[in-house]
C-alpha cells in the first residue's frame, strides 16, 4: 500500500466519483484498507481504499451487497453509498474504492485493554441478540448471482493453507506448543469432517473495535473479513477477546442468553471454536512480525492459544 501522502492524494481525487470533490478528509485507519472520514455540511462518510490483492472485486462487491441488505433486519451497519455512476464500488488509481455512511458510535473497547462498560452483562446480551439477528438475516436473504466471499470452513481454518496462514509454523512457537497445535488440529479435523454444524454468512471480525456504542444502541462495522463460516466461529471471535476479563464466564452466559432469545444454537463446540479463533491469530501475525508492537501481540496471541488449547483438550 502507498505511503500516507500518496493515499491522501488518491482519496482526494476519488471524492469526485461521488460528487464530493474538495470535501475535508481525515485518515482514520490503515491496515487491510485505508479508511478516510469525509466531512460534509450535512453528514459524514467513510471512504475506503481497499488494499490491493486482499480481496477480489467480486468479493468486495459481495460484501457491499450484504451490507446493503442488512438495514431492514434491525442491525445497524454502514450503508454503502452509490457513486455518480450508480455503482457501490469503483476501480481508481490502482485501488477499488467505496463509500459508506458514517456511524457515530464509539468502539466498545480496544485491543488488549480491559473492558470498561457500565452494564457489562446487558451489553453482551445485546451483542448476542444482534449477532443472532445477523445470522437470521443472512439465512433469509436471497444472495445475488455471482456472490463470492471467503470461506471460514474446515480448509479455511485448519487445511494445508488456512485463510490466515499456517499457524503451526509461527517461528516463535516452542516445539512442545507446536506439537500441541498439530494434535489439536488433527482432533478438530475429525470433528469438522463428521459433524453437521451451523454454517452460513458470518461477520468473522466482531471484535471490540468493530462494535460501536451509541447510547443504548449497538452498531457493527468492518465487514472486510465477512464470509461463509461456522456460526460458532463468529461467536468465538467476540467472546474469545474476553479471556483476560475476570467475569468472562458471566459475559459468555449473557451473550448466549441474548443469542438464544432470537435464534437457537448448539453450544457444544464453542470451546473448540474459541481455540480455532485463537490459533488464527497465531497465523495472522506471521507476515506482520516486523510491524511496530508485534512483539507484544505475538506474546499475547501465543499465550491465548495455549490457554484455549488446554481448555479444549481438557473437555475432549
Amino acid at each position: 500500500m502507498m505511503g500516507t501522502q500518496e493515499l491522501y492524494k488518491v482519496a482526494e481525487q476519488a471524492l469526485a466519483l461521488w460528487g464530493l470533490q474538495g470535501a475535508p478528509i481525515k485518515l482514520i485507519a490503515q491496515r487491510e484498507n485505508a479508511v478516510f472520514q469525509v466531512q460534509t455540511p450535512n453528514s459524514n462518510f467513510a471512504l475506503r481504499l481497499h488494499r490491493p490483492g486482499y480481496q477480489t472485486p467480486e468479493a468486495m462487491a459481495s460484501e457491499l451487497a450484504w451490507m446493503a441488505s442488512i438495514g431492514d433486519s434491525g442491525v445497524q451497519v454502514p450503508t454503502p453509498i452509490v457513486n455518480q455512476s450508480g455503482k457501490f464500488l469503483e476501480p481508481f488509481e490502482g485501488y477499488y474504492i467505496d463509500m459508506l455512511s458514517w456511524l457515530t458510535g464509539q468502539p466498545m473497547g480496544c485491543f488488549g485493554q480491559p473492558l470498561a462498560l457500565d452494564d457489562r452483562n446487558g451489553t453482551f446480551a445485546q451483542i448476542g441478540r444482534m449477532m443472532a439477528q445477523l445470522h437470521a438475516q443472512a439465512d433469509a436473504w436471497n444472495r445475488p448471482n455471482g456472490f463470492q466471499r471467503m470461506a471460514w470452513n474446515r480448509d479455511g481454518l485448519i487445511g494445508e493453507n488456512p485463510l490466515w496462514g499456517r499457524f503451526w509454523e509461527n517461528p516463535d512457537l516452542p516445539a512442545d506448543l507446536q506439537q500441541q497445535m498439530l494434535q489439536c488440529r488433527a482432533q478438530v479435523d475429525v470433528i469438522l469432517a463428521n459433524e453437521n454444524l451451523d454454517y452460513g454468512l458470518i461477520h468473522a471480525d466482531l471484535v471490540r473495535e468493530n462494535i460501536l456504542l451509541e447510547g443504548n444502541q449497538l452498531q457493527l462495522i468492518d465487514f472486510d473479513d465477512c464470509g461463509f463460516g461456522y456460526r460458532l466461529f463468529d461467536v468465538a471471535t467476540t467472546l474469545g477477546k474476553n479471556w483476560l476479563e475476570d467475569d468472562a464466564k458471566e459475559l459468555e452466559a449473557a451473550f448466549i442468553e441474548g443469542y438464544t432469545s432470537v435464534r437457537q444454537q448448539d453450544w457444544q463446540y464453542l470451546p473448540m471454536f474459541t481455540m480455532l479463533r485463537a490459533l488464527t491469530y497465531v497465523g495472522w501475525i506471521v507476515p506482520r512480525i516486523d510491524e511496530p508492537g508485534s512483539d507484544e501481540r505475538q506474546e499475547r496471541f501465543i499465550r491465548a492459544a495455549k490457554i484455549a488449547m488446554d481448555d479444549f483438550q481438557a473437555r475432549s
